[in-house]
């Protein structure tokens, strides 16, 4: 016998008693009641609802009040879907309405199949979506299932694995079992159990299947597992003897409190249990004694004397604690009730004599909405109310005994992702609150992506690298978009680091020290010849020239600090400007010395009057020339496609070159091919001139240093091109500051020697040759 579903049937009991005993629910007026054991039993539920539908066999529980009726107006029942099924399908054409407690299969809320069908306890759809986002919480992406092979667990197993594929949790295996099946069946299903390498079993089982599967799974327990149960055996105590379940979770409808219940369950007497035969069962297998004087019954048990205690006994007819499904029962014949008074009560009076159709207690049924015990009771149009649960744990306590303890809910009303929330810790199966493990792979470590292994669910798969530039997340590698790249663990884009040539880094404060330095040198050398520009080695090496040359020199040496620093729209324009212009100032002046010098040659011959045509104003125009020239080119290309600031992404793939574009290519070539034109032109004219005779001949320092120049910016052109990063910049800068010293220490060097440390041989004698060296 099971005493739990006794105890459902006790709740209908008392219910009617307190309706009957009312004075707001239908005053006055006195419900009749029949019970049917159905046995669990489909053809016994169906032989009993043509019973009630005929309105043949109706005995009512108390005849004093009642007289027969020709049918039944409602039905309380039943426990199972698939009788549910049976049965609804037969009142369905008598507009018979049928209230369940217990009957959970998604398929009874199709009103187009079963439109007299309603329940207080809600459908297993919203279980299966509670389920399914239980298990995509804890993480468990590899699990088994096991089902009752019948509507309710075919039905809520299938509903629960499309909620599962949407979560993107994979199923081992899905095996179904039902008790009356060869044993054959169940011992080949508690073998995939033991088999299987998925740590966590969702179990939608009725409570006969899974008692079965249990009792054989404890002969030759499998290893560790995390149970997940369905409401209908998570909740109940007849469960609790298996130690292979201890910490299953599940979730169950809500725990609720009827008051008085217990008194009413308790309070029985040996004249009210005769008159009830479940009663003299349930009597008769508790105590272990008999009856037989009262029933007549000849038995080996001793005979009950009525001292009997039922207040010490512990059974889940008298387990009280955790009242859940019993309620549904409670508000189901609430239901009912409130139905019966909407259609023959009114605000001032009741018609005990109205006839009422068991139709019109179904149109009532659906407006049906109150309140009983801070508990609402309501249906939706599919006849179902509104889903809320709670997870229950099973937790072993320090009696060794265990308990089903309330750690989350389920709300199916709040907003999606909200539903689902936990209030305390859950202790697992192995008694820790570590959440187990249960994946047919290991999470891919950051930087690495999901490779499905051929024939596997996806949730089996093995690890491959990202690529450079990508991050993998949940759903495998991703590219990091141009102005980000992969952190070390390959989890998260970062910017990517901007790299010039900044005034704090070492090579940068190296480069400028050296600018400033090669300008001060120029400027101190221009100092010392304008303190000496009467002395005879200023005046015979065009004096005018010289400070311009100084000059010009001094603007090439700072105009390599442009290149220093972040780019910007006016820094890139300067620096490539100035350079170009600067430079070609220098070369002009150091072309015009050269020029000068052979000039002042061919002056000394006779009948020459080269000098009269190549005077101080035509070198001032001369040099005025060459340098608008590179004024000119400048402009242009300003002016057409300037240079600019640009994020070089194409060097380096982890960070970012900020540079200067040219702009124009060809505007860049033309400033440097016209500074290499002069160059070319200078060197061949002073290369020519070195033998000329003086002690002091200026061609000879002006070809080294011409030579140095061209050296340089030669070399300049491959190194420039190679040079990665701001390196580029760098060698940019040192073949200016290395040509600016060649030039200022082979034409001004040896002149500020002799000025500043061998002042005797600045004369125009020496100058001249005219006196003699003398051998050391």
């Amino acid at each position: 016998m099971d005493f739990r579903e006794l105890r459902f049937a006790r709740a209908l009991q008392f219910a009617i008693q307190e309706i009957n005993n009312s004075s707001d629910l239908l005053p006055g007026i006195t419900l009749g009641y029949h019970i049917y054991d159905s046995c669990g039993s489909v053809p016994m539920a169906i032989k009993e609802s043509f019973q009630l539908a005929n309105g043949l066999d109706l005995t009512f529980n108390d005849t004093d009040s009642c007289a027969k009726s020709a049918g039944v107006l409602a039905l309380v029942g039943e426990s199972g879907s698939t009788p549910s099924i049976s049965m609804s399908r037969l009142f369905s054409p008598f507009g018979i309405p049928q209230v369940s407690h217990y009957a959970t299969c998604a398929c009874l809320s199709d009103k187009r199949q079963y439109p007299t069908f309603f329940r207080t306890i809600p459908s297993d759809h919203h279980q299966a979506a509670a389920l399914a986002r239980m298990v995509k919480h804890f993480g468990w992406t590899w699990i088994g299932a096991v089902r009752s092979d019948s509507d309710y667990g075919n039905n809520g197993m299938a509903s629960f694995l499309k909620a599962a594929e949407q979560e993107g949790i994979c199923v081992e295996y899905s095996e179904a079992y039902y008790r009356t099946q060869p044993r054959s069946k169940l011992k080949r299903v508690a073998d995939v159990i033991r088999r299987s390498t998925a740590r966590v079993i969702v179990a939608f089982l009725a409570t006969g299947d899974i008692r079965l599967l249990l009792e054989e799974l404890s002969q030759q327990p499998p290893p560790p597992l995390q149970w997940i149960g369905s409401e209908t055996w998570v909740t109940d105590p007849e469960m609790l003897r298996f130690n292979l379940c201890i910490g299953a979770v599940g979730f169950a409808i809500p725990r609720s409190v009827i008051p008085g219940f217990r008194n009413f369950l308790l309070d029985l007497s040996l004249e009210q249990v005769l008159k009830f035969p479940l009663l003299t069962e349930f009597w008769e297998s508790s105590f272990s004694c008999s009856l037989k004087q009262q029933t007549g019954s000849s038995t080996a048990m001793p005979t009950c004397d009525g001292t009997e205690a039922l207040r010490t006994l512990q059974n889940p007819y008298t387990e009280t604690s955790q009242l859940r499904i019993t309620n549904m029962v409670y508000k189901a014949t609430y239901a009912i009730a409130h139905a019966l008074h909407g259609i023959v009560c009114n605000e001032k009076y009741c018609d005990k004599n109205m006839k009422v159709e068991p139709r019109q207690v179904l149109d009532q049924l659906k407006q049906v909405n109150f309140t009983k015990n801070n508990y609402s009771v309501s249906f939706d149009t599919n006849g179902d109310p509104v889903a809320t649960y709670e997870l229950v744990n099973w937790q072993l306590q320090e009696d060794s005994s265990v308990h089903f303890v309330t750690v989350g809910h389920y709300d199916a009303s709040q907003r999606k992702g909200q539903e689902f929330s936990l209030n305390r810790d859950i202790i697992w199966h192995d008694g820790s609150e570590k959440v187990p493990v249960s994946v047919c792979s290991e999470s891919c470590p950051p930087g690495s992506r999901k490779a499905v292994q051929k024939g596997r669910p996806v949730c089996c798969y093995d690890c491959i690298n990202c690529a450079n530039g990508e991050i993998s997340n949940e759903t495998g590698c991703h590219k990091c978009l141009p102005e980000y790249w992969p952190n070390n663990k390959k989890d998260k884009c970062l910017p990517k680091p901007v790299e010039f040539l900044s005034w704090d880094e070492i090579l940068g404060i190296i480069l400028a020290a050296f600018s400033i330095a090669g300008s001060l040198v120029a400027l101190s050398m221009a100092l010392v010849f304008y303190k000496n520009r009467a002395s005879p080695i200023v005046r015979a090496n065009n004096s005018e020239l010289s400070f311009l040359l100084l000059f010009s020199l001094t603007l090439c040496f700072l105009c390599s600090l442009t290149f220093i620093g972040r780019p910007t729209e006016w820094s890139c324009m300067l620096r490539h400007t100035a350079f170009g212009i600067t430079f070609v100032l220098c070369i002009s002046c150091v072309l015009l010395k050269t020029i000068v010098v052979l000039m002042a040659f061919r002056a000394t011959l006779p009948g020459s009057n080269a000098m009269k045509w190549f005077g101080p104003h035509q070198q001032r125009l001369s040099v005025f020339v060459f340098t608008f020239v590179q004024v000119l080119i400048c402009v242009l290309w300003l002016t057409t496609s300037p240079p600019f600031p640009y994020n070089n992404m194409q060097h380096y793939k982890e960070k970012i070159i900020l540079e200067c574009s040219l702009g124009s290519a060809i505007g860049f070539w033309a400033v440097l091919g016209y500074i290499g034109l002069l160059a070319f032109l200078c060197f061949v004219l002073a290369f020519l001139a070195r033998k000329l005779p003086d002690n002091f001949n200026e061609a000879k320092f002006i070809t080294f240093s011409m030579l140095i120049f061209c050296a340089v910016w030669i070399t300049f052109v491959p190194a420039y091109v190679s040079s990665p990063g701001k390196f580029t910049v760098a060698v940019e800068i040192f073949a200016i500051l290395a040509s600016s010293f060649g030039l200022i220490l082979c034409i001004f060097v040896p002149k500020c020697f002799i000025i500043v440390f061998r002042p005797e041989k600045n004369t125009k004698k020496h100058l001249m040759g005219k006196v003699p060296s003398k051998a050391l």
